[in-house]
């Protein structure tokens, strides 16, 4: 019984250490990636090619999501809300999505009225090279094209924490 009871336990606390890192307070931030150099990427829209270097000078939230992604959803109005509030003072969102059906993206765009520039990355290219592999996932770009942090899981972009990360990005040269 003892030896039951004792395998139990062990197998809770390995569950417990699991979960814990597997959390997104646990990865916020996730300091290896700060101060790293942003990967340039290329997506092609309406026939002409993106780069992301297009954006230097700017903040940006690179934005890795999917319509068919729940937490996905329910944080667009607030991203909406931070491109309105970052857009006149040099900062943008930029989404990339994941899905594979380019009229569920299309839809989901209309929908929920998205007002930042978004593509379609459905190879996941993008979010691989930058080491994404649950969704949704963004980096924080300062304008000289660093990574000033990642964050994980879904947000509140209003929350005040949020809030004051970017208005520091934003106003700094």
């Amino acid at each position: 019984m003892k030896q039951k009871l004792r395998g139990g336990l062990v197998m809770v606390g390995a569950l417990a250490v699991l979960y814990l890192f597997a959390m997104p307070s646990y990865r916020q931030g996730e300091p290896s990636v700060a101060g790293r150099r942003a990967p340039d990427f290329t997506v092609q829209a309406d026939g002409r090619q993106v780069h992301l270097s297009d954006f230097r000078g700017k903040v940006v939230v690179l934005d890795f999501w999917a319509s068919w992604c729940p937490p996905c959803v329910e944080e667009a109005p607030s991203l909406n809300a931070l491109q309105q509030r970052i857009s006149s003072q040099g900062g943008t969102i930029l989404g990339i999505s994941w899905d594979d059906d380019p009229s569920a993206y299309k839809k989901f765009l209309g929908e929920h009225q998205v007002n930042f520039p978004t593509y379609l990355d459905n190879a996941r290219k993008i979010g691989t090279n930058y080491g994404t592999v649950m969704i949704p996932e963004a980096y924080l770009i300062s304008r000289d094209g660093r990574i000033a942090g990642k964050i994980v899981g879904q947000q509140d972009w209003t929350s005040p924490e949020l809030t004051a990360a970017l208005d520091a990005l934003l106003h700094s040269k």
